[in-house]
């Protein structure tokens, strides 16, 4: 284990990313992707030498199943994929799930062996899962810059007891400390859907800080139609600028997707989401990341948002991020 003073890397300026989570799942079902010219390479080469993506994003349940879609993202896979992309020279951002599947809005369920922990117990695995799952990370040589607590809490986290505010506060800061714990210069972050939307926002993260919680980024996921990115996007960078003049808070987008078959839209998307949050008021804006890129069309029983295509080919939306 490194030392608490450990500091991670030197994070980018402005992170260019994807989340890859789905990476060694689709490689254990024989995926193998190509370049737009039609050369198989690595996936991680291809994202950061034709993309410019400078970062990954890569997810972490606690007891998963072994399915590739939904599961298999357990902390040894996690920190062997952070290895591959340090060794690219790629800065990592670590989504920890506090759930054996997916967390989202409409779903936060408890770990399966967490599920009759009293609260005290809750925030003891809590922090016993947060420092596991940077162990194993430092173990391979990689402190990840940034380190969510959850994903998507927007309704709250670890239901029903994080449910509440209070509760939900206290989840957030055992995580946050326990990630400084193990690395001080590590950026801990809070995560919810619907980027546009800032009453949510104003909701959510005014109820952490008004109940205490130490966090140090603000996190949005935004997923908006072909017609009506624009909006989307204005509205987005107009709810940033906001919580900035609240909390005085970084800003990262650590998820969009548009549609595969709405590619050019999707590539005037991205561009504008990274000019846009690379301009926000005092150097707030932190990054934007594409979720799962390397999804080719209807991946794991449906998933249409991904950038390549069935023939393993990319489509033009990671252009988007080219400067």
């Amino acid at each position: 284990m490194l030392p608490a003073g450990q500091h991670a890397g030197a994070a980018p300026s402005f992170a260019k990313g994807a989340d890859i989570s789905w990476v060694p799942g689709m490689e254990a079902q024989g995926y193998k992707w190509k370049d737009k010219n039609g050369v198989q390479r690595d996936i991680i080469d291809i994202l950061k030498n034709d993309y410019q993506i400078n970062s990954v994003r890569i997810r972490v349940f606690v007891n998963p199943s072994n399915d590739y879609g939904n599961g298999y993202m357990n902390k040894d896979r996690a920190a062997a994929l952070a290895q591959r992309a340090k060794n690219a020279g790629m800065s990592v951002m670590l989504t920890l799930h506090y759930s054996d599947s997916w967390a989202d809005p409409g779903q936060q369920t408890k770990p399966a062996a967490w599920k009759n922990y009293t609260f005290q117990q809750l925030m003891d695995a809590v922090w016993n899962h947060t420092r596991d799952v940077m162990t194993a990370m430092q173990s391979k040589g990689v402190t990840p810059d940034w380190v969510q607590i959850g994903n998507e809490t927007s309704n709250g986290m670890l239901w029903e007891d994080g449910s509440n505010m209070k509760n939900y506060a206290w989840l957030v800061n055992t995580g946050h400390n326990a990630v400084k714990s193990m690395s001080t210069g590590t950026k801990t972050i809070v995560h919810l859907a619907g980027g546009d939307d800032n009453a949510l926002y104003v909701w959510n993260i005014g109820g952490l800080i008004n109940n205490g919680a130490n966090f140090d980024m603000i996190a949005m996921s935004l997923y908006p139609s072909a017609s009506g990115w624009n909006t989307a996007v204005t509205n987005t960078v107009n709810n940033a600028k906001d919580l900035i003049n609240r909390y005085g808070k970084e800003i990262i987008i650590s998820e969009i997707g548009m549609d595969n078959n709405q590619a050019a839209a999707g590539k005037s998307f991205v561009a504008a989401m990274k000019n846009q949050i690379r301009n926000l008021p005092n150097g707030k804006g932190k990054g934007v990341f594409y979720w799962e890129p390397q999804a080719t069309p209807g991946y794991n029983g449906g998933y249409g948002k991904g950038a390549w295509q069935s023939n393993m080919m990319p489509t033009v939306v990671m252009e988007g991020f080219i400067d």
